[in-house]
C-alpha cells in the first residue's frame, strides 16, 4: 500500500490540499499561512511543496497529507486513505496490501452513498411542495431557509412507498435501499410523515438521516440503523458544519439533541455538535480531541444527566481532554428552548460553564445532607470515585482539599479511606475505579524541545554533542524536520549549531528531570509505606532532587 500512498500524494499536491484549509502565501521556497487550529497570532504554519509536507510550529503538529486529513478533519488514517484515493482517482484494489475494503465492498458503498444524495433531493422536493409542512419547519421550529438549506432538511411523504418508488426508477434495488437504511422490514419506507434531517459524514457525505414526526405520533425522533455507512457508536452529528468554527475558537458543544445543534448553529453559537441518540463513547470523544481539548457538555441536570456527565469525565480522564458543563439555561429546559428564548443568553452561557468534576461534586451535594455522616460516607465514596478520573497532579491536589473541606475532615483521612477502598476493590478482584493521577503524552514544550534537537542533529552536522533521540527513519518525519530546521535556524547567519544544540539539550534534560520528579512524587503518593517499592523510589527521588542543588 506504499505505493498506493506516494501515487496519492503525486497526484495531489501538499499545497492544493493545505490550501483548502488554509490561506497560504509564498515564504521563499515554502508557504506559509495562519494554523487552521487558530492558536497563533501569526503565520506560523510551513507547507514545503518540494518535500510534500507541512509542519504548524504554533500546534506542533506536521506532516504529509494523510496526517494533515486525519488532524484537520478528525479521521483515521484509513479514512484519509479512502477519501484522498477517491479524489485523486487513484483504486486501491490494484495496490498489494489493504488499507481499505475490497472493490466489491467499495463499489457497494459508493452506491449506497448515491442512493441516499438522491433520497436527500427528493426529501428536500417534498418539503417545498407541502404548505403544512413548510409551516411546522420555518414557523413552530423557527428554522431560516438559510439553516434548512446548509442542513439540507427534508420532508418524508407519508405514503409509504413514494421514495422507493423513485430510487427504484433510478436503478436502485430492495436490496440496496435496505442496506441503505431507507427501508422497513415491510419493504416499505423506514421514514413516513417526518421533517428529514441527513447525517453528514465529516467531508459532507450523507450516511443516513434523523427523522421527526410531524404532528402527534410515536417515536417522535427515528434514527437511521447501522449500516456500513452509518456506526452510531463514532457518529457526531453537526460536526461537518461545525468543524471550522471549532478549529478557529478551539472549543466544542456537545449538546443533547439534535435540533439543540441546528438551533444553537441558526444562534450562531456553529461549535455544537450531538452524539445523535446515543450514550457518549470513547470514540465520540476521541474524534473531538482531534480538533481540541476544550470539550464543553450542555447536559440537563437531571439524574440522567449527571449520570452522562459522569460518564464522560471519566472517558476524558483517560484521553487529557478538559471537560467543562454548561448549565445556567436561564429558566430554560435546554439549548433550544432557552435560544427560542433569546439566542444572546445561549451565547453567554456557552462562555459561563464550570469544571465537570465540580459541578458533579455540587450536583451530588445537593441530594445528600453532608451535616449527617451517613451522606458524608456516601459523598466521599463518589467523590473518591470522581477523584480516580483526575490525572493531573495539581489538579487532584486541589480536588482533595477542596473535598476534604467539604466533608470537614483532613486530607490525610480522606486519602486514608481511598487507599483503604482501593485495596478492597483489589482484593475482591473488582474492576479498578480508582486511578491515581498520571501524566501519560509527552507536554508540548518538550515536545518542542524534542523537534529542535532532532532538526539540529539531522540537519545541523552536530558531532560534538550527543544528544539522545533516535533519528527516525520515516522519510515523511525527516522532511519535517528539515523543514523545522530551515525555518528556525536557516535564516540566522554564523550560527554555532553545537552551542545551540547544548544549550537545547541542558533545557531538555532539566525538564525531563522535573517530569520523573512528578512521576515520583504521584508514586509515592500511591504506594505504601511498607511496600519494597516505596523507598526504591524515595531513593530515586532524594537523588534527582540532590542533584537538582
Amino acid at each position: 500500500m506504499y505505493d498506493a500512498k506516494e501515487e496519492i500524494k503525486s497526484r495531489l499536491p501538499v499545497e492544493d490540499v493545505v490550501g483548502r484549509y488554509v490561506e497560504l502565501k509564498r515564504a521563499g521556497r515554502s508557504l506559509k499561512g495562519r494554523s487552521p487550529w487558530g492558536v497563533d497570532k501569526t503565520p506560523s504554519f510551513m507547507v514545503s511543496p518540494e518535500k510534500g509536507i507541512w509542519h504548524d510550529f504554533s500546534a506542533n503538529k506536521g506532516g504529509d497529507i494523510f496526517t494533515f486529513l486525519m488532524e484537520v478533519e478528525g479521521i483515521t488514517f484509513k479514512e484519509a486513505m479512502e477519501r484522498l484515493a477517491r479524489e485523486a482517482g487513484v483504486d486501491l484494489a490494484k495496490y498489494g496490501g489493504r488499507t481499505g475494503d475490497d472493490k466489491k465492498l467499495a463499489e457497494k458503498k459508493e452506491r449506497l452513498r448515491e442512493a441516499l444524495k438522491l433520497a436527500t433531493t427528493y426529501y428536500q422536493a417534498c418539503l417545498v411542495r407541502n404548505r403544512q409542512v413548510c409551516e411546522y419547519v420555518f414557523y413552530k421550529r423557527n428554522l431560516t431557509r438559510s439553516t434548512v438549506a446548509e442542513f439540507k432538511i427534508g420532508y418524508s411523504p407519508e405514503s409509504g412507498h413514494a421514495l422507493i418508488d423513485v430510487l427504484k426508477k433510478r436503478g436502485f434495488t430492495e436490496e440496496e435501499l435496505a442496506s441503505a437504511g431507507l427501508l422497513n422490514r415491510f419493504k416499505k419506507d423506514l421514514f413516513k410523515n417526518r421533517m428529514m434531517i441527513p447525517f453528514f459524514d465529516t467531508d459532507g457525505t450523507i450516511v443516513g438521516y434523523t427523522a421527526r414526526i410531524i404532528g402527534a405520533g410515536e417515536p417522535k425522533y427515528l434514527n437511521t440503523p447501522e449500516t456500513i455507512l452509518f456506526n452510531k457508536s463514532r457518529f457526531i452529528f453537526g460536526l461537518c458544519q461545525a468543524k471550522e468554527a471549532i478549529r478557529h475558537s478551539n472549543f466544542v458543544v456537545i449538546v443533547e439533541g439534535n435540533m439543540d445543534v441546528i438551533s444553537s448553529h441558526q444562534a450562531g453559537v456553529k461549535e455544537a455538535v450531538a452524539t445523535s441518540g446515543t450514550a457518549m463513547t470513547k470514540q465520540h470523544l476521541k474524534i473531538l480531541s482531534r480538533f481540541t481539548s476544550d470539550i464543553r457538555l450542555a447536559y440537563d441536570s437531571d439524574e440522567a444527566g449527571v449520570k452522562a456527565t459522569e460518564r464522560a469525565v471519566e472517558l476524558a480522564g483517560d484521553l487529557g481532554i478538559d471537560l467543562t458543563i454548561i448549565s445556567d439555561y436561564h429558566g430554560a429546559k435546554d439549548p433550544d428552548e432557552l435560544i427560542q428564548k433569546d439566542p444572546a443568553l445561549w451565547k453567554k452561557a456557552v462562555e459561563t460553564r464550570v469544571p465537570a468534576v465540580d459541578w458533579l461534586l455540587e450536583r451530588y451535594a445537593e441530594k445528600l445532607n453532608l451535616s449527617l455522616a451517613p451522606d458524608k460516607r456516601k459523598f466521599s465514596d463518589i467523590a473518591l470515585k470522581l477523584l480516580g478520573y483526575v490525572k493531573d497532579e495539581i489538579e487532584y491536589a486541589t480536588y482533595e482539599a477542596k473535598i476534604a473541606k467539604k466533608l470537614g475532615i483532613s486530607v490525610e483521612v480522606l486519602r486514608e479511606k481511598g487507599a483503604r477502598l482501593e485495596k478492597e476493590i483489589e482484593n475482591s478482584s473488582a474492576k479498578r475505579f480508582l486511578r491515581k493521577p498520571k501524566t501519560t503524552n509527552v507536554p508540548d514544550h518538550i515536545k518542542r524541545l524534542e523537534d529542535n534537537l532532532l532538526a539540529l542533529k539531522v540537519c545541523g552536522n552536530i558531532t560534538k554533542v550527543e544528544i539522545p533521540l533516535e533519528t527516525p527513519k520515516d522519510s515523511t518525519r525527516l522532511s519535517e524536520l528539515e523543514l523545522i530546521f530551515n525555518t528556525n535556524y536557516g535564516s540566522i547567519k554564523n550560527l554555532d549549531y553545537e552551542k545551540e544544540a547544548k544549550s537545547l539539550l541542558d533545557r531538555y534534560e532539566k525538564e525531563m528531570k522535573k517530569e520523573k520528579i512528578k512521576a515520583l512524587q504521584a508514586a509515592l503518593e500511591a504506594l505504601d509505606e511498607a511496600d519494597p517499592k516505596y523507598e526504591e523510589a524515595l531513593s530515586k527521588l532524594n537523588e534527582l532532587l540532590k542533584s537538582e542543588r
